[in-house]
């Protein structure tokens, strides 16, 4: 997925996200909605990582497969 879909589909695809980086909030992931940079800055902060650190984690995260289908199933 890039993030255009992740954007698109920032509803179904905050679990995966929050199961990822469990120090995120509620009003964090609504605060990101879907935006990679928001992401990133809130990974920081709430994580006490460099930037760099943050943006390695952003881009190297590979959701579940199954999730991904079940997101592009229930969006069919």
């Amino acid at each position: 997925m890039n993030w255009d879909e992740v954007s698109g589909k920032w509803n179904q695809l905050q679990g995966a996200v929050k199961e990822r980086w469990g120090k995120l909030t509620n009003d964090d992931l609504t605060v990101i909605a879907g935006k990679r940079d928001v992401l990133v800055g809130k990974i920081q902060e709430r994580y006490g990582i460099t930037k760099e650190a943050a943006e390695q984690q952003v881009s190297g995260w590979k959701m579940p497969s199954a999730r991904v289908e079940e997101i592009k199933r229930k969006a069919s």
